[in-house]
Parts: C-alpha cells; sequence; structure tokens
C-alpha cells in the first residue's frame, strides 16, 4: 500500500519526517539525504543506510527497523555501481522478498582494483568521511603499504587517518617515537594516532575522530580492527582471534563489511582484512600522498621533469641535500606507475601515451648508445 505524497505508511501509521529523523539519524541521516530522498518519498518508498551486502541481498536499516531486501533492481553490469555498505537506499515499505529500487548518489567511494586480471574496480565502503587505515606495531611497519592505503583514502574523498595498533608492545618510547615519525613523514596530512585496545591507550582520541561521522576501518588482517571496533563499540560484537606469539599476526575473523551505529555517536564500517591494495585510478590521491614531492616539482626546470637525471630538478636536489628521502621517490614513482597502467586498460588515449612515451626514452637510450659508440671510436 502507498502513501500520499511525503508521507510514507509503516505498520499503518504515517512516518513523518520527524520520526524518520530520530530513527535514522545515528546511521547519518541529515537533511541534505532527506532532500535527495524527495522522489522517492513520493512514490511510497522507505529510506535506509546498508549495513551489509551478501550475494545480491542486503541488510538495511530503516525507520520501521531491520530490513533484508534484494538488490536484483539495481544490479548493472559495471560493478562500480552496484550497491555497497554504506549507501542510503530506497527500499519497498513490503513484498516477499522486498527490493531495493534505487540508491542515493553517493558523497564518497572507496575503491580498489579487484586481485583478477579484469580491468574492474571494487568498491568496498560508500559515504564515508573517515578512513581509519590501522597499521598493527607488533610486526615491522610496511611504509609502502600505507602510502597504499593513503592513496585511496585521499582519492574516495574521505580524510584519511593512520592509527598505530598494539602500542603496548613496542619495547620503549624512544622506539614507539621513531616508530609515530616514520608513518608522520610517510602521511602528510593525515593525523596518526597510536593506540593499545589491551591497555585502553589512545581510544578516546579516536572515538572523538570517528563520532564525527562516518568511519572505514581498513587495513591488513591482523592488524587489530576487529578489537578497535570492539573498543569503539564498548562490547564484543566483532569475532577476534588470538594473535600468534610467533609473529604477533591475528587471523581476521571479519568476512563482510558491517556498518554499526557507535553508542557516542559516528558509525563504524569494520572490513575485512585486505591482502591486496591494487590502486583504482587513483592519481589525485596519490599526488596528495606524496603532496611534497609535488610541490618540490613545481621548482623544477621543465614542467615535465621526470626527476630522474634532468637537470635543475628540484626533486633530486632535495634527495642530495638529504631533505627528501629516495624511498620516498621510488615509492611515487613506482605508485604512479601503477596507476597509469590501471587506467590505460580501459583508456585508449592513455595507453596511446605510454606507447609514446616508450618510443622516447627507446630513441634517447639508442641515441646515447650511437654517442658512447661515437668517443669510443
Amino acid at each position: 500500500m502507498h502513501a500520499a505524497a511525503g508521507a510514507t505508511l509503516v505498520k499503518g501509521h504515517p512516518l513523518t519526517s520527524t520520526s524518520v529523523f530520530s530513527a535514522l539519524a545515528p546511521y547519518g541521516w541529515d537533511s541534505a539525504w532527506a532532500d535527495a530522498f524527495t522522489p522517492y518519498d513520493a512514490e511510497g518508498l522507505l529510506p535506509g543506510r546498508v549495513v551489509r551486502v551478501d550475494r545480491g541481498q542486503c541488510d538495511i536499516v530503516t525507520a520501521d527497523g531491520p530490513v533484508r531486501a534484494d538488490t536484483a533492481f539495481v544490479t548493472p553490469h559495471d560493478p562500480l555501481r552496484v550497491v555497497c555498505t554504506g549507501d542510503w537506499v530506497a527500499v519497498e515499505p513490503a513484498g516477499n522478498p522486498r527490493y531495493v529500487r534505487a540508491y542515493l548518489p553517493r558523497r564518497t567511494a572507496f575503491v580498489r582494483s579487484t586481485s583478477s586480471k579484469r580491468s574492474e574496480g571494487q568498491i568496498l565502503a560508500a559515504n564515508v568521511d573517515h578512513a581509519i587505515v590501522a597499521v598493527s606495531l607488533a610486526l615491522e611497519v610496511d611504509l609502502g603499504r600505507i602510502e597504499r592505503f593513503l592513496a585511496l583514502a585521499w582519492e574516495s574523498g574521505a580524510q584519511p587517518v593512520v592509527v598505530l595498533t598494539k602500542a603496548d608492545l613496542v619495547p620503549d618510547a624512544v622506539t614507539l617515537a621513531h616508530l609515530v615519525q616514520d608513518v608522520e613523514t610517510t602521511a602528510p596530512g593525515v593525523p596518526v594516532l597510536t593506540v593499545s585496545a589491551t591497555l585502553g591507550e589512545g581510544l578516546d582520541v579516536l572515538a572523538a575522530v570517528v563520532g564525527g561521522g562516518t568511519s572505514v576501518l581498513l587495513g591488513q588482517s591482523g592488524a587489530g580492527k576487529s578489537t578497535l571496533a570492539n573498543a569503539l563499540l564498548g562490547e564484543d560484537v566483532m569475532d577476534v582471534q588470538a594473535a600468534r606469539d610467533v609473529d604477533g599476526k591475528g587471523r581476521h575473523t571479519t568476512t563482510t563489511r558491517n556498518l554499526l551505529a557507535l553508542p557516542d555517536g559516528g558509525v563504524l564500517i569494520d572490513t575485512p582484512g585486505l591482502r591486496g591494495v591494487g590502486l583504482w585510478d587513483a592519481e589525485v590521491g596519490v599526488g596528495q600522498v606524496f603532496s611534497e614531492i609535488e610541490a618540490l616539482a613545481e621548482d623544477c626546470r621543465f614542467h615535465d621533469c621526470a626527476h630522474e637525471s634532468e637537470p635543475g630538478c628540484a626533486v633530486l636536489a632535495a634527495i642530495d641535500a638529504g631533505a627528501l628521502p629516495l624511498r620516498r621517490l621510488e615509492s611515487y614513482r613506482k605508485l604512479l606507475r601503477e596507476n597509469q597502467r590501471i587506467v590505460a586498460k580501459t583508456d585508449a588515449r592513455v595507453r596511446a601515451e605510454i606507447r609514446k612515451d616508450w618510443k622516447r626514452k627507446g630513441a634517447e637510450g639508442k641515441a646515447a648508445m650511437e654517442a658512447k659508440r661515437g668517443r669510443w671510436q
């Protein structure tokens, strides 16, 4: 049964705007979402937020309570347009099964390339304000992997935050300070927090961050994401397995992305451990991660400087002066090349530019060899 425009019938009673806001505000509903939903409200559809997706079915929180619905009507061939955790959707008020009829335009979307050889992206979470990159201090910190996560986070439109977990396992304060400094150098413009869920240290600062919107927890298996989620929730909602003594790793038992409302405000999306962190059209994100390199590049003599051997290269000068670690430049080049390959799979213009660049470099190498031969003769 459909309601009149501006109201939806739920259990036989009109669902007013006030009741919608009171029920959905803990999950991030606001006046802008309400405005975007207006056309669907006129059709008698219910607004709700997707808390979990599994094989064409999704769990949705609505003002009428939890709903399980089928996504068949909004499952296009484009994998970036499928319904995902964090989406705000328009769902049928009744039926067996119920169907999601549409999702509202996303404010942000966290996307990575799939692990398959196909040229596809995979959307992990939508409408996220903060991307929390969890990094375990129980293992050697992989700065390159942090840079990858940050590139995807910046590209998504969310604000990245690095959380160094298991700080209680670091042997002394001096070592901890050095680790934090290394990560801060790797993450310009990104807050870096240290926490110990075991001791309860640093959780108040993290809670203040995630209390201001929707946050997604990202990281490898064993990074302590589920432990963080439980600490923020104040109860053991997510399954956690004990870390192995030999290497400090714990096996992440989260198998789907789950959206949870936090008791002190804010929304948290926990994700399974990510083995692969492939870039997906993340040129802007890479530039943000390596903002100091791009700032230096503005002072290079040539606007298309590759920072390899060109005269007047401000980036190489910074490396020679010890102001820029060589590792940063190498990582920057690596991620740019990887991102270019991903984009080239679906963009003929980029493929042509890559081939042109290969030919140019080949000609330069040939000319250099001929010059050397001429000197030898």
